[in-house]
């Protein structure tokens, strides 16, 4: 296309959108609709509990959650401010799942103990001390916030605090490295009554800019009036207490402020402190605002300030801010603050030698930092050993999406030993991840015994994870395999039996049958169940799952997971549903291997699409959707490498007989709902689509998305030609739009469906747009839940099963 052809239809869609945006029609508002009976009932079937170990993996906790709130639960009235959602009626972020009762079960003797609560009220997951001995937990409140704590061995709880505790920034407590006493966050004492939103304004609200470069994604909550800063500071501005368990004293530390984060030192004498500053930014979160790093003693008198920084604004595009970053201190030192910097300015554009190095400053804190080692491309984070100053660091580098892991000592700083080294998206070749265990003071490092750590993964192969457990030699490299799970099913490994090597525990499951924990033998393969869980919903226990393989054009291999409803009978063409999100690689081999597992039971859970299985529709779920090429150009091909990855799809249930090909409908979420729109408006493949929580009109991501690099300045050609609002016109297919009116999610405003179907109104296209209350980027209100199944399968039984 030249260049000026360009830009004149560019305008031209501009011209629409300026059209839309003012004779945009009022929704109408429709009571909530039910699905299928059969669907209702699995949904309501109670959960799974989530299940986790104590820190000495000898105790199992079983925790039973509400399956999905109400909304009169998720309409509570909550602030959007600063990136986050805050509840003020309990000092508290929007929490959406609930937690209803609790079972202690111990792995050896199968002796069982149930925390003595009210079940109808509602809690957060809890939170083991390092020692193992208590659990602590919180209880939302109507009018606050409590903290409760457990014994583990009697199942005794007690309420230590509350209500004004506050989980705005923190998670409102933080166990003491002593296992003995908590760290609390509680609105201070004397905060008063919340500020009132002024009646008439004092003015206007303005934001100025000149000649600093702010690329920043399109964040959604920001801060945006004087009054909203009131807000977030009253709602956030918290009393740091140190509670102790046998005494029940409160102690105060330090003075009011926004701590954003709280970190006693392993041996409990000192505080690290990340204390959030004014001015607030109204263009990032408030994990990007001014802040400084501090070191307090265990009173709350400050000992050091590390750093003080300004607000993240100027950060380049996929980059990192300047001065330290990811401080934390290092485990088996009583207390030693380690950090990174930037050496690039942190711009990743620039080429520089080395772009991180590492920082160490030790108590008592009155001396320089030292560096101890440089890595020549981006931090990506450290797994710490079981000796003391050794750790695994690893580096990324964004352009290849490639990254190397090094052993380190940091008494040998510049002796790095490179360990692991590949593509982050080489799912066949990934060593897995080190076994980590808690420290007595509740850190976490790896399971060493000598100069051996172990490693678990989830050994991806071309039929699909097979979890594995390695044991693997730092000095030699050599690994020795410890456990794989067998062929036909899915095993995980969760972790060692306290300090055994020739015991571990594992889930296993089935196509047939749920999750389970079992104890396992690694040397007499003798496996014991440790929980027993049924079917959450036997109805569909017949349905049949398979991993299909098949082929684009070009020879890239592709899968995706085939489902087909209980009384298929074969030979049988069905309507089918593709289920897809598209991912970007860099070379067809890694585009092509085989993601997931066909041997995994199915949780049928929220507005799946996988309930088109119980109105007699195939699904094709997970089909790959890769967009191979170079990382800075691939979305170039976006649009043609998607259309040919859908044909291959099809072609293929076509040619096994399953599928009926004018009756296939597409369907995404988020950039699933991205590549729905498109495919119905540069292909006509499909007989309709469902696109959830999407976003549609680039320009809008004007500083990059998903993983595209360019800005919309940088290649307007691009965002034009991969926004399916740009090209409404070719939407010849009938497309069901559902968004979140709360959409919290960067990029999927609300207005991104509004304006889609807006669009297709005044071309005379078939949609229809479904707006839920209150609901986010995810669907969790039951109501809401159940209503978008209902319009999902009237949807597809009018315009693909019907057809």
């Amino acid at each position: 296309m030249h260049y000026k052809k360009f830009i004149a239809s560019k305008i031209f869609s501009w011209l629409f959108l300026i059209i839309f945006a003012l004779s945009f029609p009022a929704l109408a508002q429709e009571p909530y609709k039910l699905p299928p009976k059969e669907i209702i009932e699995i949904l309501d079937a109670p959960p799974l509990p989530l299940v986790t170990l104590d820190p000495t993996s000898q105790v199992m906790l079983l925790s039973h959650y509400q399956s999905m709130p109400t909304i009169e639960q998720v309409s509570q009235p909550f602030y959007r401010l600063a990136g986050i959602r805050i509840t003020p009626h309990n000092n508290s972020r929007q929490t959406l799942r609930y937690f209803t009762s609790f079972i202690l079960k111990d792995i050896k003797t199968g002796r069982e103990i149930k925390l003595n609560l009210p079940e109808e009220a509602r809690y957060s997951r809890p939170d083991w001390s390092p020692d193992g001995k208590y659990l602590a937990f919180l209880k939302y409140l109507d009018n606050g916030l409590e903290l409760w704590v457990a014994e583990a061995q009697t199942g005794k709880v007690r309420k230590v605090f509350g209500p004004s505790l506050n989980a705005v920034l923190t998670s409102g407590f933080v166990w003491w490295p002593d296992s003995k006493s908590l760290l609390i966050f509680a609105c201070p004492e004397d905060r008063g009554p919340e500020p009132k939103a002024p009646r008439v304004p004092v003015g206007p609200n303005i934001q100025e800019t000149s000649g600093k470069f702010a690329p920043v994604r399109t964040y959604q909550d920001l801060l945006k009036t004087p009054y909203d800063e009131q807000l977030f500071e009253y709602h956030s501005t918290v009393q740091i207490y140190k509670f102790d368990l046998a005494s029940n004293q409160l102690q105060k530390i330090g003075s009011p402020g926004i701590y954003q984060f709280v970190s006693p030192s392993p041996n409990g004498q000192y505080l690290l402190i990340n204390k959030i500053k004014k001015p607030f930014s109204y263009i990032v979160p408030y994990y990007s605002f001014a802040h400084s790093l501090e070191i307090w003693d265990a009173e709350g008198k400050q000992i050091k300030i590390i750093a003080d920084l300004p607000p993240a604004e100027e950060v380049p595009n996929n980059g990192v801010p300047t001065g330290p970053r990811s401080a934390n201190w290092q485990p088996l030192k009583p207390a030693s603050v380690i950090w990174v910097e930037a050496l690039d300015e942190g711009d990743p554009e620039k080429q520089v030698p080395f772009r991180d190095r590492l920082m160490v400053l030790d108590a008592p804190f009155d001396s320089h930092p030292v560096e101890t080692f440089k890595l020549a491309q981006r931090y990506r984070g450290i797994s710490w050993l079981g000796r003391t100053g050794q750790g695994l660091v690893t580096e990324y580098d964004w352009k290849k999406r490639w990254q190397t892991t090094y052993l380190f000592d940091l008494s040998r700083p510049s002796a790095l030993k490179k360990i692991f080294d590949l593509s982050v998206q080489d799912r066949y070749n990934d060593p897995g991840r080190p076994v980590m265990v808690v420290t007595a003071s509740g850190d976490r490092v790896a399971l060493q015994d000598g100069n051996n750590i172990y490693l678990s993964g989830s050994g991806a192969s071309p039929d699909g994870d097979r979890p594995f457990l390695d044991r693997f030699n730092l000095s030699t490299l050599k690994k020795t395999r410890l456990f794989h799970c067998d062929k036909g099913v899915y095993e995980d490994f969760i972790a060692f039996v306290g300090n055994r090597r020739d015991q571990i525990i594992t889930s296993f499951e089935s196509p047939e049958t749920p999750p389970n924990y079992y104890l396992v033998n690694l040397k007499s393969k003798k496996r014991t169940a440790l929980t027993s869980f049924s079917d959450p919903a036997p109805q569909l226990t017949a349905v049949k799952k398979q991993l299909v393989k098949y082929q684009r054009e070009d020879g890239v291999e592709l899968s995706g997971l085939l489902y087909l409803p209980p009384d298929y009978q074969e030979g049988q063409r069905l309507p089918v549903v593709v289920w897809a999100y598209p991912v970007e690689y860099n070379d067809p081999a890694t585009a092509g291997q085989v993601r997931g597992s066909p041997y995994r039971f199915t949780f049928y859970r929220g507005p799946s699409q996988l309930f088109f299985l119980t109105q007699g529709y195939a699904v094709l779920d997970n089909a790959q959707m890769p967009v191979v090429g170079d990382p800075l150009t691939m979305n170039d091909t976006f649009i043609p490498q998607i259309v040919s990855n859908a044909k291959a799809a099809i072609d293929y249930l076509d040619q096994l007989g399953i599928a009926d090909r004018e009756r296939v409908g597409v369907g995404g979420h988020s950039y699933g709902a991205f590549m729905t729109a498109n495919l119905l408006a540069h292909c006509d493949l499909f007989a309709a689509g469902i696109a959830r929580s999407g976003a549609y009109n680039r320009t809008l991501t004007p500083f990059g998305f998903q993983n595209e690099r360019r800005t919309l300045w940088q290649a307007p050609e691009l965002y034009f030609k991969v926004s399916p609002f740009m090209h409404a016109d070719k939407i010849n297919e009938p497309i069901l739009l559902i968004h979140g009116e709360a959409d919290n999610n960067s990029g999927t405003f609300p207005i991104q469906s509004e304006r889609l179907y807006a669009a297709l109104k005044g071309l005379g296209g078939t949609a229809r747009l479904v707006m839920l209350p209150y609901e986010s980027h995810g669907y969790t209100a039951r109501e809401s839940v159940l209503h978008v199944l209902a319009e999902m399968i009237e949807w597809f039984d009018r315009y693909v099963k019907e057809k």
